[in-house]
C-alpha cells in the first residue's frame, strides 16, 4: 500500500506563487518517478511536471511547455517526497493538482498512485 499526502494548494492572485508538497508512505521502491498532474474542470488530466529518482543530477525533471520557466518541480529521496514550486501564476493554472508515485522496479512496477488532490486557484 501506498499513501500520498499532498498539502500548500490555495486562492493566490496572478502573479502570485505557491508550494505544493507530497509525502509518500508505505511500500516505496526507487527507483522511482514522482511528478504532478493537474486537472480543471471539463478537461482530462494532464502531467504538470515529473521528476526520477535518479540521474545525472538529484533527478532528471520534465515539464509540461506551459509552465516551464515559472514551476520548479524538486525531491527528497530520504523522505519520500515530492514539491512543487509555483511561480508566475495564471488563472489557467487554476486546477486540482494531484502527486502521482511511479515505481519502475518491483512487484508494483507500472502502478500509478495518486493523492487526494489538492486546489489551486489563481484570480485574475
Amino acid at each position: 500500500q501506498v499513501q500520498l499526502v499532498e498539502s500548500g494548494g490555495g486562492l493566490v492572485q496572478a502573479g502570485g506563487s505557491l508550494e505544493l508538497s507530497c509525502a509518500a508512505s508505505g511500500s516505496i521502491f526507487r527507483p522511482n518517478i514522482m511528478g504532478w498532474y493537474r486537472q480543471a474542470p471539463g478537461m482530462q488530466r494532464e502531467l504538470v511536471a515529473s521528476i526520477t529518482s535518479y540521474g545525472s543530477t538529484y533527478g532528471s525533471a520534465n515539464y509540461a511547455d506551459s509552465v516551464k520557466g515559472r514551476f520548479t518541480i524538486s525531491r527528497d529521496n530520504a523522505k519520500n517526497a515530492v514539491y512543487l514550486q509555483m511561480n508566475s501564476l495564471k488563472p489557467e493554472d487554476t486546477a486540482v493538482y494531484y502527486c502521482n508515485y511511479l515505481p519502475v522496479v518491483g512487484p508494483t512496477k507500472g502502478n500509478n498512485y495518486w493523492g487526494q488532490g489538492t486546489q489551486v486557484t489563481v484570480s485574475s
